[in-house]
């Protein structure tokens, strides 16, 4: 690929724990109480926060230990994922995902066989690679105030407890002066869990600085293969009941601590242990020995890897291919729409072979 895979790290995972509240090593609450005065924001809410995120778009598990919904859509749409998001006309749907099926179609057959439903879904996690390096691009400016190309632990810090609400002057004050931030316990866990990772970002030679590639290693750990390692080995620990640093299907399957008070609570555990089982079984788990080891769960939540892309492309058919035929034709692919694009359309087959 083109892209140059750079580093990240994963640390507080604890966030599995909760099923209803999606905790990243950043957790979105603001900090209840700190002696730096508070600066609000500009626009009321916390989307200039600087911080990696739990959900990394083309890779199959949120940081947080949940499986991502919504990554057959990810790897089949792209970009694109956002017009069918935004346009609910199931018409100009169905005429855009007929222009992707003719895209996916590379050898013009009206047929989309494994290998080109693989090639498609690699160009598309590349496209989610970009895009994650032009917003590495503009984050790392954010936090590089003299422009100097290397950002510090400090300076990275005044601006995250600065996008938090905190006064940043006042903070770079603190900081400069070595006086102590007490800022909350939570926020106190989420600046300790940050500096792990930046460490861990820091490539060789170690300087304690990091440069655009190795601030994009600490966003997206995606992009690196050694980051990768660090990621899975923070999910395993958190998973791994007995310490073994390894996971069985139980360990993988077991509902996050709680009690389920209603119905709908039970459903959507019921629906939990569902989605995991089968994950652990038919994908995970690739030896099938009912363990998981630490370069079994790297190779899965690897998005480069093309043999997972190729295992993607057949589960998709799978889904979708009525004929047994072992490859997709248009009208398989509009009727099953809601699960390549998340919109179900209507009349499926009307003038499809006009519109195509």
């Amino acid at each position: 690929m083109s892209i140059t895979r750079g580093v990240w790290t994963v640390h507080h995972l604890a966030a599995f724990f909760a099923l209803f509240v999606i905790l990243i090593v950043g957790v979105q609450a603001r900090p209840a109480n700190i002696s730096v005065h508070r600066s609000k924001h500009v626009n009321g809410n916390e989307d200039n926060e600087i911080l990696p995120p739990d959900h990394l778009n083309g890779v199959k598990m949120e940081m947080d230990g949940h499986l991502n919904k919504d990554f057959h859509q990810e790897v089949f749409l792209g970009k694109e994922m956002e017009e069918f998001e935004e346009d609910s006309e199931p018409k100009k749907n169905r005429k855009k995902l007929i222009e992707i099926f003719s895209k996916v179609d590379f050898n013009k057959d009206r047929s989309v066989s494994a290998k080109e439903l693989q090639r498609w879904i690699m160009e598309k996690t590349e496209e989610h690679f970009q895009e994650a390096v032009k917003e590495n691009k503009r984050n790392f400016h954010a936090v590089d105030p003299d422009g100097n190309g290397l950002v510090t632990w400090d300076e990275y810090r005044v601006k995250f407890l600065a996008s938090k609400g905190f006064n940043e002057k006042e903070v770079a004050e603190k900081i400069k002066n070595n006086e102590e931030l007490k800022v909350d316990e939570e926020t106190q866990e989420i600046l300790e869990s940050l500096k792990d990772r930046w460490f861990q970002a820091d490539n060789p030679p170690a300087d304690q600085l990091l440069n655009e590639e190795e601030f994009l290693s600490f966003l997206h750990p995606e992009h690196s293969r050694g980051m990768l390692k660090y990621m899975v080995k923070e999910i395993i620990r958190d998973l791994d009941q007995d310490g073994d640093k390894q996971l069985t299907r139980s360990e993988f399957i077991s509902l996050p601590m709680g009690t389920v008070e209603n119905q709908q609570g039970q459903d959507i555990d019921d629906e939990w242990v569902r989605d995991r089982k089968k994950e652990f079984e038919e994908v995970i788990d690739a030896n099938h020995n009912g363990i998981v080891t630490m370069e079994e769960l790297e190779e899965y939540m690897d998005p480069m890897n093309e043999y997972n892309a190729l295992n993607e492309a057949k589960q998709m058919i799978a889904v979708a291919d009525e004929n047994q035929n072992h490859s997709l034709e248009l009208e398989e692919i509009l009727k099953y729409s809601e699960y390549f694009t998340g919109s179900k359309f209507m009349d499926y087959a009307r003038n499809v072979h006009e519109e195509f």
